[in-house]
C-alpha cells in the first residue's frame, strides 16, 4: 500500500508560481511511476505531468508545457511539480498518484494510488 500527502496548494495571482510537494509512505516510492493530475468543477480528472520511475522520462500536457515541471527525489519519497506563470484556468484540485503500471504516461485509469489533493486558485 502506498500512502500520498499532497502540500503546497494555494491562493494566488495569475503570473504567480507554487510548488506542490507530495510525499509518500509505504511501499518504496521509487518503485512506483508518479503522475500529479487536477479537476476542476465539473470537468474531469486530467493528467497534468508524469514522471518515470528514475526520472528519466517525464511527459506533461500541453497546455502547461514550459510553465510546469515535475520531479522527483526518491531519496526522500517525495516528487514536486513546480508551477510558473499560472493562469485562472489552471485552477483546480491537484492529486498526486502513483502507479505500477507500464502507461504511467496515459491516465488516471491507470493509477492505483492516490492522494487527497491540494485547491490551487488562480485568481485574474
Amino acid at each position: 500500500q502506498v500512502q500520498l500527502v499532497e502540500s503546497g496548494g494555494g491562493l494566488v495571482q495569475a503570473g504567480d508560481s507554487l510548488r506542490l510537494s507530495c510525499a509518500a509512505s509505504g511501499r518504496t516510492f521509487s518503485s512506483y511511476a508518479m503522475g500529479w493530475f487536477r479537476q476542476a468543477p465539473g470537468k474531469e480528472r486530467e493528467l497534468v505531468a508524469a514522471i518515470s520511475w528514475t526520472g528519466g522520462a517525464t511527459v506533461y500536457r500541453d497546455s502547461v508545457k514550459g510553465r510546469f515541471t515535475i520531479s522527483r527525489d526518491n531519496a526522500k519519497n517525495t516528487g514536486y511539480l513546480q508551477m510558473n506563470t499560472l493562469k485562472p484556468e489552471d485552477t483546480a484540485v491537484y492529486y498526486c498518484a502513483q502507479t505500477l503500471s507500464s502507461n504511467w504516461w496515459r491516465s488516471a485509469s491507470d493509477y492505483n494510488y492516490w492522494g487527497q489533493g491540494t485547491q490551487v486558485t488562480v485568481s485574474s
